[in-house]
């Protein structure tokens, strides 16, 4: 896998990957901490060796506002068992060190504020992370994030949803690297039996104001979601489905869930 000239393997450079390869690229979510730091690495390794493409390291969050029961629950524990923020820099260095998955952090903003864009960043960045994911953050608001993103080759990858204006996608679009992540439904997180109708749609809206690169998120759990969603996106974002196979069957079933994803990408 090429890497860029930080070293740092790109979103953008494995969804390329992905695509030349007649496939979707897989993007698998595990909040960093849950149960613990050192199983959530293990799960991360084993997505990676098993076809995800991607990998999304939440930090967990005392109020997560989009995140559905699953993954709430997994937070709390992860905090109840003592995890800190720098602590997602130990679960990023380690993914990296053993994978060549591209590794985005994913975190409402307000821990950056706290810890200081710049020094979030370069931490994020010596770890061999290739970006943030910031799902609270809108583009208008992200001066200083921008800024230091660039200097550091970092990406930025922002969410549009069904109820964005043309206004706010055309900025959205304009502020992200690595790719657009499109929100498939409104509300919180969370497996469902069906993608939401929407999501086609979001995907075209955001192809229209130019995103060279478009994954959706929200509501996929299984393989038969991960070949519809292929068929209009560049990625399938799998969260809720991968918290729970490692809730009940542990990394082993990380790694099986990660394998029957992949298949149909």
């Amino acid at each position: 896998m090429s890497q860029t000239s930080t070293g740092r393997v790109t979103a953008a450079q494995k969804i390329d990957q992905a695509k030349a390869q007649g496939r979707t690229a897989l993007v698998a979510y595990l909040p960093a901490g849950f149960p613990d730091v050192a199983t959530s690495i293990q799960a991360g390794i084993a997505l990676a060796e098993n076809g995800a493409d991607i990998l999304e390291i939440g930090i967990p969050y005392s109020d997560p506002v989009m995140d559905g029961p699953v993954i709430q629950e997994a937070t709390v524990e992860a905090l109840a068992n003592g995890f800190r923020v720098r602590e997602v820099f130990d679960v990023v260095r380690a993914i990296t060190e053993k994978t060549d998955a591209a590794v985005l952090v994913m975190t409402y903003w307000n821990p950056v504020l706290q810890m200081g864009v710049r020094e979030f960043a370069e931490q994020l960045a010596a770890a061999g992370g290739c970006g943030i994911i910031t799902p609270d953050l809108i583009p208008d608001e992200a001066g200083e994030w921008i800024e230091v993103s660039e200097e550091l080759g970092l990406e930025r990858v922002f969410l549009v949803a069904p109820s964005s204006t043309s206004e706010r996608m055309a900025m959205t679009v304009k502020a992200t690297t690595g790719f657009v992540y499109a929100v498939s439904i409104m509300g919180v997180t969370g497996a469902r039996t069906d993608v939401s109708d929407a999501a086609q749609s979001v995907v075209e809206r955001a192809r229209e104001a130019g995103a060279e690169r478009v994954c959706v998120g929200l509501g996929i759990s299984n393989a038969g979601h991960v070949q519809e969603i292929g068929a209009y996106a560049d990625g399938a974002i799998v969260g809720t489905a991968i918290v729970k196979a490692l809730k009940d069957g542990g990394v082993d079933a990380v790694a099986a869930l990660a394998q029957e994803l992949g298949r149909t990408s």
